[in-house]
């Protein structure tokens, strides 16, 4: 495959990588040449030059594998979650969700940047489900502005309330909220880039679950659900040299349904 995005002989790690968006930017990154770790609890099959078993709910398991890492030009935190209000919380605790979605991929995203050479850049999936995250702002900053995993996690057990109303709407507009945030810093003091994406409907195996509470999906004028191909390549674009511009944004890859409801338009 042709290489327009300089991946070639890139070292890459990408979380959440046995399905969905993970497997599709892991699935793309080897095809242009990168050499790719895959960071999931459980085996991908994607053909990936090192895997990693990793549980983000369990601070040392991801202390060993960010030692293990070595220097990365690129990382994509693609792990991810549901939760109340779509699974009833049947599959994952609140508390659980908020530690998969942000408090644990925060550590790991941390402490891999410490060995991330000047123009590499980090790439986390969010959510449709973020969208009006900066009118919380001033909510979200104090989860966003602890120092760790422990304080991250104290943090979230000490808001059972809150967290049991969205958790999943929460953990967005917190992943939304820290990349606006902390991008300042790393591209200041490290000249490390970071870019979240905020996707719409995809056609993952998570889109199973939302299914128990949304049998039709909003899709947005596109009418259609995105393939995870589809959101794989954004992510890949932003991480790229090619990009080298861009920093701290809140991308929408959602089939124009934010664009469609800021202008009173049907979102179907």
């Amino acid at each position: 495959m042709v290489d327009p995005l300089g991946y070639g002989g890139k070292r890459a790690v990408v979380t959440g990588a046995f399905s969905g968006i993970g497997e599709a930017t892991a699935r793309l990154l080897v095809d242009l040449g990168a050499e790719v770790t895959a960071v999931d609890i459980k085996e991908t099959a994607v053909p990936v030059a090192h895997r990693l078993l990793v549980d983000l709910r369990d601070k040392v398991a991801i202390e060993e594998a960010a030692a293990s890492l070595g220097p990365v030009d690129a990382f994509f935190n693609c792990a991810g979650v549901p939760g109340p209000p779509f699974s009833g919380g049947a599959t994952l605790e609140p508390l659980d969700v908020m530690v998969v979605n942000f408090v644990g991929p925060r550590l790991l995203i941390e402490l891999t940047a410490q060995a991330m050479p000047p123009g590499s850049a980090i790439a986390y999936v969010a959510s449709a489900s973020g969208f009006g995250w900066q009118t919380k702002l001033a909510a979200l900053m104090p989860l966003v502005t602890t120092d760790g995993f422990d304080a991250g996690k104290a943090w979230c057990e000490a808001q059972r309330e809150v967290l049991a109303a969205d958790t999943y709407f929460l953990s967005k507009e917190t992943i939304n909220a820290w990349t606006a945030w902390r991008s300042s810093s790393l591209i200041r003091e490290r000249g490390i880039r970071i870019n979240c994406t905020n996707p719409g409907s995809v056609e993952t195996p998570m889109m199973d679950v939302f299914r128990g509470l949304m049998p039709d999906p909003p899709t947005g004028p596109i009418c259609r659900l995105s393939t995870p191909e589809e959101q794989a390549w954004p992510l890949l674009a932003l991480n790229s040299p090619r990009f080298s511009y861009v920093t701290g944004q809140s991308f929408l890859i959602d089939g124009g349904m934010f664009g469609a409801a800021q202008t009173g338009q049907p979102i179907e």
